[in-house]
């Protein structure tokens, strides 16, 4: 039985480079298409946010000279080019999707709006929401979270390339151990780097779980969003 009808799909844009330095690999691409169209046809309403960080991020642009707002704005177009990706490829393989975008970029794709994207979703489509918050110094995490509270989200899916929360990184740390389930004040008292400070917060202080899982693993989403035992669960 499903248990999430409704939910916001973060998804990282370095994921999006697969075992690349930079850009978009198919494989990944499409193995995530398929994913997002295997829960659309189930019913579920997905909405998605995707990073720029595979094409450009606004923090990077400030090292080689450039003003934080103006890069920050070129790390919102490169998550509109990961989107643009992600919708032709759900498209390619039979699925629906549209992209919203937090500033006009018709006809790129239409202005966001709540309004806008939960008729999108109740339509059947991936609702592909690009662009950020659309303001500079703000993170495609917080965007995300932003997003899911807005379209009234059962949970915010943060889909990695990792299979959970770690008290340490595993890849350093040998006795590193995941968690199953954690609150959002445990994990804040940890100092475990699950999602940005404002990210955070906001999910916190609007109820909204996140769940932490392994994306590129086929399968993962459907287990998510069924409830199944699947990455780590962060909530109040």
């Amino acid at each position: 039985m499903i248990k999430y009808k409704r939910i916001l799909l973060k998804l990282s844009g370095e994921a999006l480079m697969g075992a690349d330095a930079y850009g978009i690999s198919t494989d990944v691409l499409n193995s995530y298409a398929r994913q997002i169209k295997e829960v659309t046809d189930l019913g579920v309403e997905v909405g998605i946010v995707i990073g720029g960080g595979n094409i450009f991020r606004g923090l990077k642009g400030c090292s080689m000279g450039f003003d934080r707002v103006k890069g920050d704005q070129m790390g919102m177009l490169a998550t509109v080019i990961n989107s643009l990706a992600l919708q032709s490829a759900i498209e390619g393989i039979g699925g629906k999707a549209r992209v919203l975008t937090a500033t006009k970029m018709e006809p790129v794709g239409e202005l966001y709006s709540k309004d806008k994207a939960i008729q999108v979703l109740s339509e059947g489509n991936a609702c592909i929401i690009a662009g950020g918050t659309g303001n500079p110094f703000f993170t495609t995490d917080t965007a995300s979270a932003l997003r899911a509270v807005e379209i009234n989200a059962n949970i915010l899916l943060k889909g990695t390339r990792v299979d959970g929360v770690y008290s340490a990184d595993p890849e350093k740390d040998p006795s590193a151990h995941r968690f199953e389930s954690i609150t959002f004040t445990e994990a804040y008292d940890k100092k475990l780097k699950i999602m940005d400070l404002t990210a955070f917060t906001l999910c916190s202080e609007n109820n909204l779980p996140i769940l932490v899982f392994d994306m590129n693993t086929p399968g993962n989403l459907k287990k998510a969003v069924f409830g199944d035992k699947v990455g780590t669960l962060v909530k109040n």
